[in-house]
């Protein structure tokens, strides 16, 4: 007895699949985290390296504006919360900006810092900021990553 119609499937050939090759890059991998020095202090801070933040930022405290020669400057103290070095800085202000974050704006004050990450001295714009509630002392975002860096948020510390 016949009870239905057999059909016989053909399988299919799937063409091969292309194995890619990891992309080779001139520029250096980094992690989540690094050592960065914030010349002169001599001991490096771990930093949080973020690709989602614009411009760098710092952990500082006793922040006071003040002019000289007619120009915005501040002054403040950083405080390397790992061994207890602490330098006051005197830097004129190279601009403000607004942080925008959920709930409120916050307005912060533009620097020109002397920073040194792996090999590379490097000198650019940090936000001023009070990071105490924050794990990390020091924030580098895309001004100084840029160009510079790959992250590999999987991996930390891979700069000496």
């Amino acid at each position: 007895m016949n009870t239905g119609c057999h059909t016989q499937v053909q399988p299919t050939i799937v063409p091969a699949v292309e194995v890619k090759q990891p992309v080779k890059h001139e520029l250096d991998v980094i992690g989540g985290v690094e050592p960065v020095y914030v010349l002169p202090i001599k001991a490096p801070f771990p930093a949080r390296i973020d690709t989602g933040a614009e411009t760098s930022s710092i952990d500082v405290t006793q922040m006071k504006t003040f002019e000289r020669d007619g120009e915005k400057w501040v002054a403040f103290n950083l405080d390397h919360d790992g061994n207890g070095e602490k330098h006051r800085f005197e830097k004129k202000i190279a601009r403000r900006t607004v942080i925008r974050r959920a709930g409120k704006d916050e307005y912060r004050i533009v620097v020109n810092m002397d920073v040194k990450i792996g090999k590379e001295l490097i000198s650019t714009e940090f936000t001023l900021a009070d990071r105490t509630k924050f794990t990390y002392q020091v924030l580098i975002g895309r001004n100084i990553l840029n160009g510079r860096f790959i992250v590999d948020p999987s991996v930390e510390n891979t700069l000496h």
